[in-house]
């Protein structure tokens, strides 16, 4: 079926606009606050610029991803307005909605061990068996929160705590190889040059 471009663009910028609102009163961590919208928009737009993906649908689901995971937004809802295509890639790439609310951020907000053995070990164990539009997202989700964590340390981390991330991240990505060759290519040089 071919859409219409104009008809595309709709869709995009209803879901940036969508993923805008939802985000609206979050920062990003760095010392700069950064909103959060620009984190889902470099994601798609990795994807996009740099991976060659011009799936509507993955694009979608690269700018919503976090939708679920970090606010009041459900399924039911990215799949009223965005279809169920988005809304299982969405579902493959957050974390476990079983935990409540308020645990789940309190393990965000310590960036302790138990978080990284908790989601770390879910992610890297789910990661190979994910549908290969969610390990796309996930992909371009590693590689901008690496190139960020290069760029700027966030606020409250150490070196140890960066170094931690960055040998979780590489075994996550290993159960993402096959996917796409120049995202590998591009996550595997910021593995090597972390510093």
């Amino acid at each position: 079926m071919d859409i219409p471009s104009t008809i595309i663009l709709q869709d995009l910028i209803r879901c940036i606009n969508f993923a805008a609102i939802k985000h609206k009163d979050q920062r990003r961590k760095d010392p700069e606050s950064t909103p959060y919208i620009n984190h889902p928009i470099g994601v798609a737009h990795i994807l996009l610029e740099e991976g060659g993906v011009s799936d509507l649908e993955v694009l979608e689901a690269a700018l919503l991803h976090d939708t679920v995971e970090d606010t009041d937004t459900s399924f039911e809802e990215i799949e009223a307005m965005f279809g169920p295509r988005v809304c299982a890639i969405v579902r493959e790439v957050t974390d476990d909605k079983t935990l409540p609310k308020a645990t789940r951020k309190l393990l965000q907000a310590q960036k302790n061990k138990v978080l990284t053995l908790i989601s770390g070990k879910f992610q890297i164990e789910t990661a190979p068996k994910s549908s290969k539009e969610a390990k796309l997202v996930k992909m371009a989700d590693k590689l901008y929160n690496l190139r960020d964590l290069r760029r700027c340390t966030p606020e409250g981390w150490t070196q140890p705590r960066v170094d931690e991330y960055f040998e979780w991240a590489s075994k996550v990505i290993d159960g993402l190889r096959g996917t796409n060759k120049i995202l590998e290519e591009k996550l595997d040089l910021v593995l090597k040059n972390k510093s």
